[in-house]
């Protein structure tokens, strides 16, 4: 079974920064597809920010230019970079990751954006 375990949530004032990881139990060498979500209170979980096997990445358009998506293939993490947080970013945020036709979730972690 795999695991997934994200960190780096809190509270920040709007305008902050803050860096989510997601460490994985498995090689993410070998995963297709990584992705981070969120999901706010009364919402819909949305995707926020994707990447490929080959660095193709993709941006919801409310995150567009303020968060980075990457990995680190040595360490087996991926990493959610947020800067410019607004209130609206505020969410339990997920990672996701796929292997082959199996995908595997995070437990969450909380991000709290307000002054």
């Amino acid at each position: 079974q795999v695991q997934l375990v994200e960190s780096g949530g809190g509270l920040v004032q709007p305008g902050g920064s803050l860096r989510l990881s997601c460490a994985a139990s498995r090689s993410i060498s070998s995963s297709n597809f990584m992705g981070w979500y969120r999901q706010a209170p009364g919402k819909q979980r949305e995707a926020v920010a994707t990447i490929t096997s080959t660095g193709s990445t993709n941006y919801a358009d409310s995150v567009k230019g303020r968060f980075t998506i990457s990995r680190d293939s040595a360490k087996n993490l991926v990493y959610l970079q947020m800067s410019s947080l607004k209130p609206d970013d505020s969410a339990v945020y997920y990672c996701k990751l796929d292997w082959g036709i199996m995908g595997y979730w995070g437990q969450g972690t909380q991000v709290t954006v307000s002054s």
